[in-house]
């Protein structure tokens, strides 16, 4: 009898697990595996530190398990690269992946060529959000609109006169709500325009 491994994920603490778990335990049920160990997190799917995955791979290099079950492959990684990165391992550890939602099975060559395939497609999905993204950008600047923060109106003479009362740069920054760093460059800028006094 095989030892099986639960993986769940949910993004907010106002959503529940046990839908996810009952799908997983009835289809171990079926199989006819034995559950060892189910690990739980309760984050975004963004986030790098997970402490219940980062458990699981933990009990999987010790050899505690033979397949991992999970409800869908986007529980369990944060990104295409990560989702193959722990496919990677787990395919290594001979730890089989079963994904309940794409019906996905690395027991069999055809499980593991439909999972390099899906990988492949999420990759492509990613790179044309990315690029339609940078596609509207680019139309937004052909039509002349701002993209971005609106540059720093700096008032250049009130900087100058504040200066020239012997006020400090702090105090300055203060008074105009901006950086220090930003009162320097202004006043070193001006002084790089002055033209040069006669020997």
């Amino acid at each position: 009898m095989k030892r099986a491994a639960l993986y769940m994920r949910v993004s907010t603490l106002d959503q529940h697990p046990e839908s996810q778990l009952y799908d997983l335990r009835q289809m171990a049920a079926q199989r006819g595996y034995a559950i060892v160990d189910e690990y739980t997190d309760r984050i975004s799917g963004t986030k790098a530190r997970r402490p219940g995955l980062d458990q699981m791979m933990s009990d999987a290099r010790r050899g505690k398990f033979d397949v991992v079950l999970v409800w869908a492959s986007d529980r369990i990684a944060r990104s295409v690269k990560h989702f193959l990165e722990v496919l990677d391992e787990l395919t290594q550890l001979n730890i089989e992946y079963i994904s309940f939602r794409e019906n996905i099975d690395t027991g069999g060559p055809l499980g593991r060529a439909l999972v390099v395939i899906i990988g492949a497609i999420a990759e492509l999905e990613r790179s044309l959000i990315v690029e339609r993204v940078r596609a509207g950008m680019r139309r937004a600047r052909l039509e002349g609109r701002h993209i971005g923060r609106n540059p720093l109106e700096l008032d250049h003479a009130g900087i100058q006169r504040d200066r020239g009362q012997g006020q400090s740069l702090r105090a300055i920054a203060k008074g105009h709500r901006i950086s220090a760093a930003t009162v320097s460059r202004v006043l070193n800028d001006h002084t790089a325009q002055l033209p040069e006094k006669p020997a």
